[in-house]
């Protein structure tokens, strides 16, 4: 997993910064130490050398150095070490490297030359094998890092694809655990049991709710049609009874897609469905909003294509934006447009109040506010609500020139373009 992975090359990456410190650390203590070895080890034989052979010199006595050390002084000194400031340092003469204790008598300069000294190939073994255990170091550092990585992020990436893949709670691994890990885990198993038992109750209730109002509403339909029926010479009883057969049947039709939205959107069978007939129907059924009002109702269709869904929660989606940009409407027009994977409602109403707009973007609805295109109550929740089922967008935006924009967007899992 692309989480497991980056929290594991943090660590190993933590692992890794700590060793190269750690090596820093003890290679300017090796360096310092070794520096002053060379100091203890050559510097000082020098200078007992020089102050053993100087009186002797001065003395007029033999002075015999001891194998690898030459004792110069006065004219004797080659010309390559003449000159050299007092102290020990080293020269280069003819490709070898010499230490030199360059120093001055009463009777004048003298150097003491050590020619065969195997300091410097000591030293040079001591950084070889400080190089070898820096970067042996650092390689056990980088193995044990990703070990200790996958240990500790295996069980979470476990865990999580086990959440993912929807396994039983009593499947989940790490639950019996003892450690940090096991109460994470069983964590996840409470809280999630829990939003289970939320969700499950949520589902119950609006299933039971909507096969409750079922019946009533049948009941209220099949009066309404025969009250029609009865009084076809009566127009005053005409349109009260058609108003109420038209808002039962938007009621049923509600309640309808109340139960498809109470089941998991796995178990609903998703038809290949045109669109173009789908808003031309819910056009003609918005169209008595507008009766006495200065307003174009017009659909544009630029691109149609099919959607792989109930109908039903595409009729009442599409319907309730169209519905509401009628109702909130007072003059100019509501275009409804198809385009590429979107269905697009525009109008010249009074546009959206940021209050609405603020709430609406938080995710929250109200069943009242003020009266706009942007009326945010039950239908515009509704919308929200089948549109996160469907794994579709709701876009919401100003219309240039006053009015609001209302923009459905199918991904292209959902279409057959």
């Amino acid at each position: 997993m692309r989480i497991g992975s980056s929290l594991q090359r943090r660590i190993v990456a933590a692992y890794l910064l700590f060793a190269l410190g750690s090596c820093v650390f003890f290679v300017l203590i090796a360096a310092v130490a070794v520096e002053g070895i060379e100091v203890r080890l050559v510097d000082d034989r020098l200078m007992n050398v020089a102050s053993w052979a100087s009186p002797r010199n001065a003395a007029g006595l033999p002075v015999e150095m001891p194998a690898g050390l030459l004792f110069h002084h006065g004219e004797s000194i080659p010309l390559s070490l003449r000159g050299l400031p007092p102290g020990v340092q080293e020269k280069f003469v003819d490709g070898i490297g010499l230490h030199v204790l360059a120093g001055k008598d009463a009777d004048g300069e003298y150097v003491v030359v050590d020619r065969d000294s195997d300091y410097e190939k000591i030293e040079f073994v001591v950084y070889s094998m400080i190089a070898v255990g820096v970067l042996g170091f650092l390689t056990l550092s980088l193995f044990l890092g990703q070990f200790l990585a996958r240990r500790f992020v295996n069980p979470i990436s476990m865990l999580s694809e086990s959440l993912l893949k929807k396994e039983s709670l009593s499947e989940l691994p790490l639950l019996s655990n003892t450690d940090e890990l096991g109460m994470l885990a069983r964590a996840f198993a409470e809280r999630t049991a829990e939003l289970n038992r939320f969700l499950a109750r949520e589902r119950f209730f609006t299933g039971d709710v909507s096969h409750e109002l079922r019946t009533p509403l049948t009941v209220i339909i099949g009066a309404a049609e025969l009250l029609i029926s009865q009084t076809r010479d009566q127009p005053e009883l005409q349109a009260p009874a058609s108003r109420i057969l038209r808002a039962a049947k938007d009621a049923a039709d509600c309640v309808t897609v109340l139960l498809l939205l109470a089941r998991t959107p796995d178990l609903i069978d998703a038809p290949e469905t045109l669109l173009s007939p789908v808003v031309k129907a819910e056009i003609e059924r918005c169209k008595s909003l507008l009766r006495g009002k200065p307003v174009a109702l017009e659909l544009v269709v630029d691109f149609d294509f099919p959607v792989f869904a109930r109908c039903e929660l595409l009729a009442a989606s599409i319907g309730n934006l169209i519905r509401n940009a009628c109702q909130y409407t007072d003059e100019g027009s509501v275009l409804v447009r198809l385009s590429r994977n979107a269905v697009t409602v525009e109008d010249t109403g009074p546009g959206i109040p940021e209050p609405i707009r603020a709430r609406f973007a938080e995710g929250t609805s109200t069943s009242s506010g003020p009266s706009g295109s942007a009326g945010s109550g039950l239908g515009l929740a509704l919308v929200k609500r089948i549109c996160e089922h469907l794994g579709a967008s709701l876009r919401v935006g100003e219309r240039p020139g006053g009015g609001s924009i209302f923009s459905i967007e199918f991904p292209d899992r959902l279409t057959k373009s």
